[in-house]
């Protein structure tokens, strides 16, 4: 079992996000990890599907996100996230709360709800 700590999973998959390091991102996820919209549908499950939704997403230039604020209880980690998306209207932000189960030092499950959109150069 690994000692990795749900924070610092967290942590690490945040940092290659905004690095975008697909390799450390997924490295962060267990193989069989499933995303899903906050009590809603399955995104996505195990890196085969994981993987090119991110090198996607990492092709948007301005994409970045800003941790607000963070949670954690036991083996789950909350964030509230600002990230800065390239939108087809333009760049802007987008509010994202999302939840991450930590087993065994890797993210088995991931949440996602989006919150508010804002354009920065309407």
């Amino acid at each position: 079992m690994e000692t990795t700590s749900p924070l610092a999973v967290v942590q690490a998959q945040l940092d290659a996000f905004n690095a975008r390091d697909i390799d450390a991102l997924m490295r962060a996820y267990a193989p069989d990890a499933e995303q899903f919209a906050l009590h809603g549908e399955r995104l996505a499950k195990g890196e085969g599907e994981i993987r090119p939704r991110y090198v996607a997403r990492f092709t948007e230039p301005d994409l970045h996100a800003r941790l607000l604020s963070r949670t954690v209880m036991g083996n789950f980690v909350t964030d509230l996230e600002l990230i800065t998306r390239n939108f087809p209207e333009g760049v802007g932000t987008l509010e994202m709360l999302c939840i991450y189960e930590v087993i065994d030092g890797r993210i088995r499950r991931a949440s996602f709800a989006p919150g508010a959109m804002t354009l920065l150069n309407p």
